[in-house]
């Protein structure tokens, strides 16, 4: 499902799906806006820009219908913020056009260097890694700034004839942005029924009306940058109004979006003549499964089957962009978007008789779920969902190696909108456990009496950790050596031999062996010192806060383990063995315990760590960042060897 994203200075506003950032410019501002010196020092800490001025107004004059209109004027303090002088905006070729683009740049004394017109911005197809055609396109212009502060100026006009949804007015996209004064005024048709709903800032709109028009306006000053704290989510931090209408037009269709059941309704009208094999296609899906028992393994046979057959390929063309591709389409050219490939999973199962929904989502690793409370088109996904009896399953149809019935980070643990018959339902998708992400590893060390060493790695991981090691498969032999040297935060190897096995059951099997010249990390006298391990099962370790403010996010919850066994050379002995350890954190424990077998003379060590939560409250901050630093300080400890008299 394709999303349009206008970014202005991408310090200044961000409006998505038709509702771009715009206004007209102000010919009565004090040219104090355009000097550097003007700013309070007390907006310049922890920014790294500060958006001096803005405005916005928005008309909506009917469902679908809308001018926009932007004024800023944003100075750069410094390099981490040059983004400010990009600016791209994006718009629909079909329904969007913009008008009176003027870009200057000023001095620190506020003389004007550089000046940018519509003439001058490249403009192409919005294209991507993924997306190889589309109706979108970008309006582009980048200015190099050579010292700073800067000050950028950006105005335009913008006409939209197509929407769902009017996106949102962001005060403050990033947390190291300072707004010294920043207004939005939107004028709205009462019949399309405006809402509206403050995010991360407590702010309220001036109410009024203008002839027959509805109006709202708002209004913030000198709002102070805030430095990011670690692992914290963009979403967490971004300052907004999100704005939706309850009656929209989009491509010529009329829908409703005054709740998530009639917006469901709108897409499955979309859906209705894309949704159903041919009677010939049908009997055949039908009799390949005619041998199979149970609903499940039913599924199961055709989700392989689709992964098998088909390919994701993005074309966002036209109403596409939300409507799926034709069933009959993707099983002909064998090719289609997130849209079209679960469209199409859904005929496949609707021919065998088994009930599913399409289901859209906002998708992305810890992106915000949709609120239930305010119906708005915040998608980008669209995911299957099979309600089979007492075991309902999701199925991510755009991959061709994902496990049946995970769907792992991208959309778990969010909110979906299944297309029912009747309507949309805001629903939950599974909530990860650790047991969802598993490493386990297996590892034998010989050591020889000169401290080299050959080492044999035996990795089983499911979910994330098991894609991470698909996903190695498709780049170059020395690549995924290097990245494994990096992510393990292995001893460089000697020699280094890395094989893959075939999945099983969910499981993926990665063995690696490797030689070392030197393992031992210090040898004194007739005493060999060693890490006694091959690499540490767990390696972040967090600064201190004195109070963290913001939720701590991990991708997902995990469990790992690590087995090593550890021949020592012929000739020494253990003098010296690491205490075992218990750590315990509320959201997860640490264990490590460590026998020698005398008769063997062999070191067996288990390690395990578990995470059981991905997000960590703030109060626990603290906490984790002890608990972290302990577990650093545990895996730093040293075997002693010592030659035998």
């Amino acid at each position: 499902m394709n999303r349009i994203t206008i970014a202005v200075l991408s310090t200044a506003l961000f409006f998505s799906l038709g509702l771009a950032s715009s206004y007209g410019q102000d010919k009565t501002l004090p040219k104090e806006v355009y000097l550097a010196s003007g700013i309070p020092d007390s907006l310049k800490e922890n920014a790294n820009a500060v958006i001096r001025y803005t405005m916005n107004e928005i008309t909506v004059k009917a469902p679908g219908k809308q001018v926009l209109k932007h004024h800023s004027i944003t100075t750069v303090l410094n390099e981490k913020g040059d983004k400010a002088g990009e600016v791209v905006l994006m718009y629909n070729r079909k329904y969007d056009t913009y008008s009176n683009i003027e870009i200057k740049v000023y001095s620190t004394t506020g003389q004007l260097l550089k000046k940018y017109h519509k003439s001058d911005m490249y403009d192409r197809s919005a294209t991507d890694d993924e997306t190889i055609v589309t109706d979108d396109r970008l309006l582009a212009v980048q200015h190099a700034i050579a010292s700073y502060p800067t000050t950028i100026e950006v105005s335009y006009e913008e006409d939209i004839s197509s929407f769902t949804d009017l996106g949102a007015w962001m005060i403050r996209p990033k947390a190291e942005v300072a707004i010294e004064a920043a207004y939005c005024k939107v004028t709205v048709n009462p019949t399309v029924g405006f809402r509206y709903k403050a995010q991360n800032i407590a702010l309220t709109p001036i109410k009024g009306t203008q002839g027959d028009m509805e109006t709202y306006n708002w209004q913030v000053k000198n709002l102070k940058a805030v430095k990011p704290e670690d692992n914290t989510l963009s979403w967490q931090l971004q300052q907004k109004i999100a704005m939706a209408t309850n009656n929209f037009e989009y491509y010529g269709i009329p829908g409703a979006f005054d709740s998530w059941q009639n917006f469901g309704k709108w897409i499955a009208k979309l859906n209705a003549d894309v949704s159903t094999l041919s009677p010939e296609r049908s009997a055949e899906i039908k009799k390949m499964t005619d041998t199979i028992k149970s609903d499940k393994d039913k599924v199961r046979f055709l989700y392989r089957y689709l992964q098998q057959n088909m390919r994701y390929v993005s074309v966002q063309l036209g109403i596409g962009g939300l409507k799926p591709f034709p069933a009959m389409f993707v099983d002909q050219k064998k090719y289609g978007d997130c849209k079209a490939l679960s469209n199409y999973m859904y005929a496949l199962l609707k021919a065998v008789n088994i009930p599913s929904y399409y289901a859209i989502i906002n998708a992305g690793v810890n992106e915000k779920p949709a609120d239930p409370d305010f119906p708005d088109n915040v998608f980008n996904h669209v995911i299957l969902c099979v309600p089979l009896k007492g075991d309902t399953t999701w199925l991510e149809c755009t991959s061709t190696t994902q496990p049946f019935g995970k769907l792992g980070t991208f959309t778990e643990n969010r909110n979906a909108l299944l297309i029912t018959e009747d309507g949309g339902k805001l629903v939950s998708t599974p909530k990860s456990v650790l047991q969802d992400n598993l490493f386990d590893s297996y590892v034998h060390v010989a050591i020889n009496p000169d401290g080299s060493a050959k080492a044999q790695l035996k990795f089983l991981s499911t979910g994330e950790y098991r894609s991470m090691y698909v996903g190695l498969a498709s780049i170059k032999m020395d690549e995924q050596k290097t990245y494994l040297i990096k992510y393990l935060n292995l001893k460089q190897p000697s020699a280094f031999n890395f094989n893959s096995a075939p999945d099983k059951d969910g499981t993926k099997e990665i063995n690696i062996d490797l030689d070392y010249d030197k393992f031992c990390d210090l040898a004194v006298g007739d005493k060999q010192f060693y890490k006694p391990s091959v690499f540490d099962i767990w390696r972040l370790t967090l600064p201190e806060i004195e109070k963290r403010k913001t939720d701590y996010y991990f991708e997902h919850p995990m469990q790992k383990s690590c087995v090593t066994a550890i021949d020592l050379p012929a000739g020494f002995e253990m003098e010296t063995l690491p205490a075992d350890v218990k750590l315990k954190f509320s959201y997860g424990n640490y264990e490590a315990s460590y026998q020698y077998d005398k008769t063997k003379n062999q070191l067996t060590s288990t390690v395990k760590f578990k995470l059981n939560n991905q997000i960590i409250p703030a109060a626990q901050y603290n906490e984790m960042q002890k608990y972290m630093d302990d577990i650093a300080r545990a895996q730093n400890k040293k075997m002693v060897i010592k030659r035998k008299a």
